[in-house]
């Protein structure tokens, strides 16, 4: 039986412009750095971001950009505080979709290897009373 998610891996094309990333955006504690190491196919940090575990690799990163994405969960009160830090990061924005009254905020912005990002501020069980109420 699953138990749940072990830990996310993004390619990345240089690691300290994504260490800055994964620590300007979402506070990320970096917790280990291969270095020179390679005990995997490249070059590699880990971080803890909330209790999830993040792995940056060195690689060749996807060339387009989809909506594929990954969205991490904030409270509306945070909302303002992770929109300023994903401005000072100077990445790429993008607008969200058009929305229910009540599904919570969004705010979706690329990564400099065009991973697709979200802070969102609803969860599942409000979505789906929304959903289910606008018929």
């Amino acid at each position: 039986m699953i138990e749940g998610i072990s830990h996310i891996t993004f390619v990345v094309r240089d690691l300290e412009k994504a260490t800055c990333f994964w620590q300007t955006v979402f506070d990320a504690e970096e917790v280990y750095a291969s270095g020179d190491d390679t005990h995997s196919v490249a070059r590699e940090k880990f971080f803890v971001v909330g209790n999830l575990w993040i792995a940056i690799m060195e690689g060749t990163p996807r060339l387009d950009k989809s909506y594929d994405h990954i969205a991490f969960k904030i409270t509306d009160e945070q909302y303002d505080d992770y929109a300023q830090q994903i401005k000072t990061a100077g990445v790429e924005t993008i607008p969200s979709r058009s929305r229910i009254e009540g599904e919570g905020r969004s705010l979706y912005f690329y990564d400099y290897d065009n991973h697709l990002f979200e802070i969102h501020t609803g969860t599942l069980d409000e979505r789906l009373n929304k959903y289910n109420a606008a018929g």
